[in-house]
């Protein structure tokens, strides 16, 4: 069953671009080890930002351990594609808002938004987005697999949990 889902409202989309629902979202402090020399968030960093983003929402934001699921249950969730588009530069100390939407369910494949806005400060607004392919894989075939029923259970639940009930908000 493929699901391409098309709801509710957000500023950061371009024009005519369907409005997207956010279902966790977090806070994440910019430290001293994410920058450059010339204090900014050195780029890679933001790609380790994600993937722990990633981690944390399956553990905290669906209720699947994500070290139970990669270890015992041998099940991977590998990005197949990743787009990203840097926006405006974030420096230590800023506080980003990251927040992911699920633009499509597969029956192994899990398509993505992800967005880390600023926080409290003149240049904030969207510092990053990724657009991003996640594949459901056996780790001891490494083929696609269809997702295990408690995870598909739990990502239907994401996406039928109103826009207000995001989970996983925590402060800086």
């Amino acid at each position: 069953m493929n699901t391409n889902i098309r709801t509710n409202t957000n500023a950061g989309t371009k024009l005519g671009e369907p409005a997207l629902r956010w279902v966790f979202e977090r806070r994440e402090r910019v430290r001293f080890g994410h920058c450059d020399p010339a204090g900014i968030v050195f780029y890679p960093r933001y790609f380790e930002m994600l993937n722990a983003l990633i981690e944390d929402w399956v553990s905290e934001g669906l209720g699947i351990d994500f070290s139970q699921l990669l270890g015992p249950r041998r099940v991977g969730l590998p990005t197949v594609h990743l787009e990203t588009d840097f926006r405006r530069i974030s420096r230590m100390g800023d506080t980003l808002i990251q927040r992911i939407a699920i633009t499509r369910l597969g029956r192994s494949s899990l398509g993505l938004t992800v967005q880390f806005d600023g926080l409290g400060d003149p240049d904030s607004g969207c510092r990053v987005v990724f657009q991003q392919v996640l594949v459901c894989t056996s780790l001891d075939t490494h083929r696609p697999q269809a997702f295990p029923d408690d995870l598909r259970v739990a990502l239907q639940a994401a996406l039928d949990r109103p826009a207000s009930q995001a989970r996983g908000v925590s402060s800086p």
